[in-house]
């Protein structure tokens, strides 16, 4: 999907090139960072240090840009509308097994149910949290808040860039693990 706003990692890049020609930083008010772009025109890139950990960077924060004009059109990470009809699939209690699969007769779809806004997202993320002393993988809060992978990656990421979580890596298994600062 061409959504218009949206930012190119290359054509940043290539804007970032610019340095070569003594003018720093145009790279950043490419992806509607003003300030650090007029502290790096200003600087020459901030000493030709931050210029050089902006290669780096670039691919983040051309991401952080896109997610937020998609936010401001009213979309979801992904590009589908916020007001588009979802269906949600709902397992009756007790019907599921851990030892044997659901028939498919036992699903029930509600097209009509509100789909969870970001915040009750985070919240689901942080009871689960909670409970695993404050360490989660995406596969241990999909299974505890019954979020799709998609949903919980997108959330566990957005909390990461907030600062209410880190991401680490289990000691022996080396998954990844987000860590909830505060709890």
């Amino acid at each position: 999907m061409n959504t218009p706003g949206l930012n190119n990692t290359g054509t940043s890049y290539l804007l970032w090139l610019t340095c070569l020609f003594g003018v720093s930083g145009i790279h950043r008010f490419y992806n509607k960072k003003p300030i650090s772009g007029t502290l790096w025109l200003l600087t020459w890139g901030f000493f030709g240090i931050g210029q050089f950990i902006d290669l780096f960077l670039m691919p983040s924060m051309v991401e952080e840009h896109n997610l937020r004009q998609r936010a401001k059109l009213g979309l979801l990470p992904g590009g589908a509308m916020l007001s588009q009809p979802m269906i949600q699939v709902v397992v009756p209690s007790g019907a599921a097994s851990a030892k044997a699969p659901m028939p498919q007769a036992d699903l029930e779809l509600k097209p009509d149910s509100k789909p969870l806004t970001q915040h009750d997202m985070m919240l689901k993320l942080l009871k689960a949290a909670q409970l695993r002393n404050g360490k989660l993988s995406v596969t241990q809060a999909v299974m505890d808040t019954e979020l799709g992978f998609d949903q919980v990656e997108t959330a566990m990421q957005e909390m990461v860039k907030m600062g209410y979580v880190a991401v680490e890596n289990h000691p022996e298994s080396g998954v990844v693990l987000y860590d909830f600062l505060e709890l």
